[in-house]
């Protein structure tokens, strides 16, 4: 995956005056399937509305195999999208939506109907040729809409948020089917969403937004292991942040040594240096917080516990009123509310991050 196939350069968009894509940029390898994760009006649409030719920048470039498109419209433009609510056309039968752009560039019935064939194979449809929309799932009306969008075979496919209608467990059935026809195909997939839980299954990079900005661009290990800011580390994986400050730095093996809510905390200083009465604060994920016998970590009360999805999540209060989520799979009976304990972490689990929300 080292071609870059796609670039966006320096994008800027605004509407109405009001800045909506503010100076983004990032390259895209062939083959790559790329995330852009944000909650609803950070500019993820936005941003593929540009790269699909819906919308112009007002600053910047839009760059396909080096070639400048930014002004290029839609139907010159190797890319198609995949929408949310499907836009089947309601009138026509599975394989004619599927060869409707074959059909508008006047390409012979029988080079349709072998691309609508292999298209319909690739999303598991064979056999669902003359069905109308109506009669179909939610799920297989969004497998036909795939399939309509790859009939064409084109370079980058741009996805927004095609997964948002379906059902948990569908949609995740749909996550692992994606990935594979992206990794079988070796087409480019952009993909939005906002769910964090889809970007980390399914991404070989995620480019986190917040207001129109890349705040973070990495695979899924060193957004949620490495977060670099407070946002990214609560907005993927719902981390704790500690505040502290530091009393000693330079250890080996990169760590520093922080004070929280008066009891001393090591983590790892990455590659900031820290110098001693810093303020510092440090994402830790739940999953990461161990308990401990009282005397030997933060000690802590238990305020609540509550359990979904398989997971417990206990709410627990430090010395100094800052509150702190832990959890475990399964239902632990042994903590209730108010039970004291102390809680501790690995040094390699509290990560320094900035402070940016």
């Amino acid at each position: 995956m080292s071609q870059t196939i796609l670039q966006l350069q320096n994008i800027e968009k605004s509407f109405d005056g009001t800045p909506v894509l503010r100076g983004i940029s990032l390259d895209a390898a062939a083959g790559e399937f790329i995330t852009l994760l944000g909650s609803s009006g950070c500019g993820k649409t936005t941003t593929l509305r540009i790269i699909a030719g819906l919308e112009c920048p007002d600053a910047g470039r839009v760059l396909l195999e080096g070639r400048d498109v930014t002004g290029t419209p839609p139907e010159k433009r190797d890319v198609n999208t995949v929408f949310q609510n499907y836009a089947l056309f309601p009138h026509m039968t599975v394989a004619a939506n599927i060869g409707y752009s074959l059909k508008l560039r006047r390409r012979p019935n029988e080079d349709i109907a072998k691309a609508v064939a292999q298209a319909l194979e690739l999303v598991q449809l064979t056999g669902y040729e003359n069905r109308m929309p109506a009669q179909l799932s939610g799920g297989q009306k969004q497998r036909v809409a795939i399939a309509r969008a790859l009939v064409n075979r084109p370079r980058v496919l741009l996805l927004d948020e095609p997964l948002g209608a379906l059902d948990l467990q569908l949609r995740r059935q749909m996550q692992l089917e994606l990935k594979a026809l992206q990794q079988q195909l070796g087409i480019t997939f952009i993909y939005i969403t906002h769910d964090q839980e889809e970007a980390l299954t399914m991404s070989d990079r995620i480019a986190v937004m917040r207001d129109g900005q890349f705040v973070q661009i990495g695979t899924p290990a060193q957004v949620y292991d490495e977060p670099r800011t407070s946002f990214v580390a609560r907005f993927v994986g719902s981390a704790n942040i500690l505040q502290g400050t530091v009393v000693a730095a330079g250890h080996p093996g990169g760590l520093v040594t922080a004070r929280v809510a008066g009891c001393p905390v090591c983590a790892r200083a990455g590659q900031t240096e820290f110098l001693p009465g810093q303020p510092i604060a440090l994402a830790l994920r739940s999953e990461q917080v161990d308990f401990a016998p009282e005397g030997s970590g933060i000690p802590a009360v238990v305020k609540e516990k509550s359990f979904a999805g398989g997971m417990l999540r206990i709410a627990l209060e430090l010395p100094d009123g800052s509150r702190l989520v832990a959890s475990r799979h399964g239902i632990d009976q042994s903590l209730a509310p108010g039970q004291k304990l102390c809680v501790r972490c690995a040094p390699e689990a509290a990560v320094p991050v900035e402070v940016d929300d």
